[in-house]
């Protein structure tokens, strides 16, 4: 019987608590003190690009944050720690992925947020988190699930933040 991974829902009534979710997050990552992978799941519009805005500004970045869509990555490295937002969406084949020399995003200590993951899949690593955003009413729901050590911890400290916010 396999173990399930650990787990946790969080209802995200619009694009600000979307934000703020990231700003949390990078509070989280942060204090890791290593490099973090987070996958980005959801469907077109369900605010995948907003949550990692949020990220991208609770580290630090003050200009705009775009989905890297054409670019497949944008690199932050100005901040700390250094994060990259990968935009796997047109990508058509995961071995283009090492082509890009993919794997060295991976080292270093560095954030790698990573929309539509399934498009590398096989060839990207493990993440600490997988987030799956889901149209909820008029909000989203956040289902994050913890794929490492570093994720279990990550989704602990998230854990007792939401348990510690009153319910809308």
């Amino acid at each position: 019987m396999q173990a399930t991974q650990p787990e946790l829902r969080l209802f995200l009534a619009d694009e600000a608590e979307t934000e703020a979710f990231g700003l949390r997050l990078a509070d989280l990552v942060r204090n890791t003190g290593r490099g973090v992978t987070i996958f980005l799941e959801g469907n077109l519009g369900m605010g995948k690009t907003t949550l990692s805005r949020g990220v991208m500004r609770g580290l630090g970045h003050e200009g705009a944050v775009k989905s890297p869509t054409y670019t497949l990555v944008e690199p932050y490295e100005h901040l700390a720690p250094a994060a990259y937002h990968f935009d796997l969406y047109r990508l058509g084949d995961p071995e283009e992925l090492e082509y890009m020399g993919i794997r060295d995003y991976f080292e270093g200590g560095a954030l790698c947020l990573i929309e539509w993951p399934e498009r590398g899949q096989g060839v990207l690593p493990v993440p600490d988190l997988q987030i799956t955003l889901v149209r909820q009413g008029e909000g989203r729901s956040a289902h994050i699930v913890a794929g490492t050590p570093s994720g279990r911890h990550m989704l602990t400290a998230l854990n007792t933040v939401a348990t510690d916010t009153p319910a809308p």
